[in-house]
């Protein structure tokens, strides 16, 4: 018979205070995409104080569960509430958060993601049985726009003032006119990133997704840039096209199944002084160095959608989302490159530059 074990009422008391914060964290997530979906949070943007009334006008929403929203957004610390005028405000800070998705600092797409995420929990469920993958183009449609909305940020911080600054030669070439490759581009945020910072340059985007082809193409025609960012339906493995002086994955290359082949493919299709540019998610390569805020987000998207894409993949290598530059340096060579180095990083990426 097993010794009962001996519970520790401190550390007990200290996981359900956890245990609150998370909760509360979770019942948040859902409130904050009606804050965005609804536009509410645009319609506070200016910072003025307002009633629920007041907000109702603003938004044609009811002001009874206006009313209920605004409570938790001020119990969240997503809001002010000034008790004495009983009116709620969002903040400067807030608002550049949560009401401009031309922020850098702008995290609504973040929320869209998991609400994809808790959506198809049911059949992650089934895929932890059988073993089989999910494919991307089999999630809910919030994952796709969310992933879009949720990186672009980290691209609008980073992407043409610090990454492609940190790699060989390369933005000489773009200032000059350079072929550029973006495989597994998705909405196409990070090829009309770059294509609106060098109109000399031309840009190919592709991914296998078709629904997500069409959303880029949108966004290159409103960004007016379509003239030299196209999308093309391919996966990385076939995209074509080359030679390019610049390829780019953008927080791609994990989910591939056979992110091996697909290295080799690039090489292929690489100018033979081109370089690669992988962009990765935030990893050191032991498992105790990723137990923190950083590596708890990136471990749940990776259990949730980054393993079971790769897995619904040939080879399925299922990197995941936490592979670290040690296992993605071991993928960039056996895919023929010889010079890898990390050129940047974030708290949230890994920048990598991979030469033949």
């Amino acid at each position: 018979m097993a010794a009962t074990p001996t519970i520790d009422p401190v550390r007990l008391e200290e996981f359900m205070g956890r245990f609150v914060q998370d909760f509360g964290a979770g019942a948040t997530a859902p409130l904050v995409v009606l804050g965005d979906k609804l536009g509410l949070y645009r319609a506070m943007a200016d910072g003025a104080p307002v009633t629920p009334a007041q907000l109702a006008e603003r938004t044609e929403c009811n002001e009874r569960y206006l009313r209920e929203w605004l409570c938790q957004q001020a119990a969240s610390g997503y809001v002010d509430y000034d008790a004495g005028a009983g009116t709620f405000r969002l903040p400067p800070e807030q608002a550049l958060a949560l009401a401009d998705d031309r922020s850098p600092a702008f995290i609504a797409g973040a929320f869209q993601v998991l609400a994809a995420m808790v959506k198809d929990e049911p059949r992650i469920a089934e895929r932890f049985r059988s073993g089989d993958g999910l494919a991307w183009h089999e999630h809910d449609y919030d994952l796709f726009e969310g992933t879009e909305r949720f990186f672009r940020p980290g691209y609008l911080a980073n992407l043409v003032d610090s990454w492609l600054p940190a790699l060989d030669g390369v933005t000489d070439k773009l200032e000059a006119g350079a072929r550029v490759a973006d495989i597994g581009c998705g909405h196409g945020a990070s090829t009309i990133l770059m294509a609106e910072a060098y109109p000399r340059s031309a840009f190919v985007g592709s991914d296998y997704h078709e629904a997500s082809i069409e959303a880029a193409r949108r966004a290159a025609e409103h960004a007016g840039v379509a003239d030299r960012a196209t999308f093309e339906l391919a996966s990385a493995k076939a995209f074509g096209g080359g030679p390019f002086d610049l390829v780019c994955v953008f927080d791609a290359l994990h989910d591939m199944g056979d992110p091996v082949g697909a290295a080799r493919h690039v090489r292929s299709q690489l100018a033979p002084d081109g370089t690669w540019m992988v962009v990765e998610p935030f990893a050191n390569d032991a498992v105790e160095e990723n137990l923190n805020p950083v590596g708890r987000v990136f471990y749940a998207a990776s259990t949730l959608i980054c393993t079971p894409a790769s897995l619904s993949q040939e080879v399925g290598a299922a990197l995941g989302a936490q592979a670290g530059e040690k296992r993605l340096t071991e993928v960039l060579t056996a895919g023929g490159f010889t010079r890898i180095r990390r050129a940047a990083e974030t708290p949230f990426n890994l920048v990598l530059e991979a030469r033949p």
